[in-house]
């Protein structure tokens, strides 16, 4: 079985972050590579390079990646992927190209709007109603992928006030807990961890100011036991605070969200980077993790950490304690996917390579996500179009001729039963003279009935 590097889909989630820029958003790199990867094969010669380049491997080691995973889907991750062709076309010059896609890949005529809006919703649990792409006659072949996952926590989260994401004053770090009660029955201990970001007197990169504490009435705290919070080192991120909150298991499958927060001084794309960096490791262990020994007390930009006497059963007398103050959130976004550097310009010249014509190419990505106290949801829709070129400037006559005066008709037969000419084939049976119009029946101005 051939799985998917963690590398190549970090590089190209990079790209794809990079470009949707600081503003919050949910994306699915992942669906987009996969897209990518399901179209690589069609290419040949400089086009199969550029794609290689993007997808972060050879293609033909991207198209193995993608089917293992579609092939054997995973119980918490729903997906699904299709091409379709227009109506009415020829598909023999894809059949190449065709006989390499997964099993799973559905094939056939391009839906209409109502079937690719049916199609995103059946693969995301309902959580995406609109295919991202809208339907023209100029749409030669389309190109879907879908993921889409709901899960429980397996510990749900503890309710705390929204305060708990501050302190708003640094020195309230030194004093010791005195929080109301849902805090309290968490022990004289709470607050030793990285207990959440640490509101500070700098705009918010959504572009206002001040912290989530002073905005938000609840948080999520995360429970005593269940979750996993670590401080681990990483590149340009520098020192980040992990929370792991993990699902409900189903068939021996999991599903892990992992967040991570730095410093607000580092990029988001530094940030991001450390989250990919770490997912692989993150998901059965604490990569990088950082011994709060080893850490400078007080408060700082991801949250306090104080220092008492207790009685511990520690084998060195030192005891770790962490806990993570993290908000509710939910984001909804369209994201166009033809910026260089993302691969679909190339997919659509070689498709049009396959297609014997110069095609251009639409790509968007559909996604939604919720987080929450008792669990996550998140879904992406990823369509590309390849289009008929649009044709060059020229002139048009348009005429529109009016039979307002009298005129011949005639009723001709046609007969190409059996696969050839029959005899009746072209015989004018009826033939008229019109010299007196009338008004339409009333049978005409009713909806039509059934043929004859």
């Amino acid at each position: 079985m051939t799985t998917l590097p963690h590398d190549p889909l970090a590089r190209y989630a990079a790209r794809l972050h990079a470009d949707l820029g600081d503003r919050h958003h949910v994306a699915s790199p992942l669906g987009a590579w996969l897209l990518l990867a399901l179209a690589a094969p069609a290419a040949t010669g400089a086009v199969r390079a550029e794609l290689a380049e993007v997808l972060g491997v050879d293609v033909a080691v991207a198209a193995q990646a993608a089917a293992a995973l579609l092939d054997r889907p995973h119980p918490l991750v729903p997906s699904a992927t299709a091409v379709w062709h227009r109506p009415g076309a020829d598909p023999d010059r894809l059949a190449g190209w065709w006989d390499g896609l997964p099993r799973s890949t559905a094939t056939g005529p391009l839906p209409d709007r109502a079937g690719l809006d049916a199609w995103a919703r059946e693969h995301t649990l309902g959580l995406v109603d609109r295919f991202p792409l809208t339907v023209s006659p100029r749409v030669l072949l389309a190109l879907a992928s879908a993921l889409a996952t709901r899960i429980s926590w397996a510990t749900p989260f503890d309710l705390v006030p929204g305060a708990a994401l501050g302190p708003d004053d640094p020195r309230d770090a030194a004093r010791p807990d005195d929080g109301d009660g849902p805090d309290r029955r968490h022990g004289p201990d709470e607050g030793r961890g990285p207990a959440g970001p640490q509101r500070r007197d700098v705009p918010s990169r959504d572009g206002g100011g001040g912290g989530w504490a002073g905005r938000l009435g609840r948080a999520l705290r995360s429970p005593e036991h269940g979750h996993r919070v670590w401080i681990a080192a990483t590149g340009p991120a520098g020192d980040v605070a992990v929370h792991a909150a993990e699902a409900v298991e189903r068939d021996g499958a999991g599903l892990v969200v992992l967040s991570v927060l730095a410093d607000p001084a580092v990029p988001p794309a530094d940030v991001l980077a450390a989250g990919y960096a770490l997912a692989g490791a993150a998901v059965d262990g604490e990569p990088a993790r950082r011994s709060l020994f080893d850490l400078p007390l007080g408060a700082g930009p991801l949250g306090t950490l104080r220092e008492e006497r207790v009685r511990t059963a520690a084998r060195d007398g030192r005891e770790e304690r962490h806990r993570a103050v993290l908000p509710c959130w939910s984001a909804r976004d369209e994201h166009d996917l033809t910026a260089p550097g993302l691969g679909f310009a190339a997919v659509g010249r070689a498709l049009g390579g396959l297609l014997g014509v110069d095609v251009g190419v639409e790509a968007r990505q559909a996604t939604v996500a919720h987080y929450g106290r008792y669990g996550f949801e998140a879904a992406a829709v990823t369509g590309a179009f390849a289009l008929t070129s649009l044709p060059p400037e020229g002139v048009r006559r348009s005429a529109e001729w009016r039979f307002g005066h009298p005129y011949a008709v005639l009723a001709v037969a046609t007969d190409h039963r059996d696969g050839g000419t029959g005899p009746w084939h072209g015989l004018p049976v009826f033939s008229a003279w019109v010299a007196e119009p009338r008004e339409p029946a009333d049978t005409d101005l009713t909806d039509p009935v059934e043929s004859f």
